[in-house]
């Protein structure tokens, strides 16, 4: 049986920004396919530009009804995770919340005060999701309810019987 939760490890960066009202920020841009060894807030390598750093492990859980959204993820030709991070004091941010359902991921990015963004999905993680798809999708037929037919007299014959309209 395939896993229902499995462990990413995520890498965060602080670019230099080139505007007059921020010098830097900090997005989500990679995802590990386990946890790695190193302790959070690990610099993993620094450029004129842009620092790297191990934000820390993630537990990413799966659920059998959103079995659809992880096949629209992996069919949609650049499977990703939604990383979302928090602030939790000056200058320090926290991996909030990871997921595979990319609708998920875009709800998350509806919210005020997380930095969200969808990273690249390694192909470790991509396979653990397509035996997850593949041990619990059910295909579910898609019925369109049909609507009542309207009764063109009903206004004409007026209250139900043994009612009493009121004035």
């Amino acid at each position: 049986m395939p896993e229902d939760r499995f462990e990413v490890g995520i890498i965060v960066a602080r670019r230099r920004l080139k505007g007059p009202w921020a010098d830097h920020a900090w997005l989500p841009v990679e995802a590990l396919p386990a946890a790695a060894a190193a302790a959070p807030g690990t610099k993993l390598s620094e450029t004129e530009d842009e620092a790297r750093f191990y934000a820390g492990a993630y537990e990413v859980t799966l659920h059998p009804a959103e079995t659809a959204h992880y096949r629209d993820n992996l069919v949609s030709g650049r499977p990703s995770l939604w990383v979302a991070l928090r602030g939790t004091g000056e200058e320090a941010y926290a991996v909030a919340s990871v997921t595979a359902d990319p609708y998920e991921g875009e709800s998350m990015a509806e919210g005020i005060g997380e930095i969200v963004e969808a990273v690249p999905m390694p192909p470790e993680v991509q396979a653990k999701l397509l035996a997850y798809f593949e041990a619990f999708h059910v295909e579910r037929k898609f019925e369109k309810r049909k609507r009542d037919r309207a009764d063109p007299e009903a206004l004409a014959r007026g209250a139900p019987a043994g009612r009493e309209r009121s004035e």
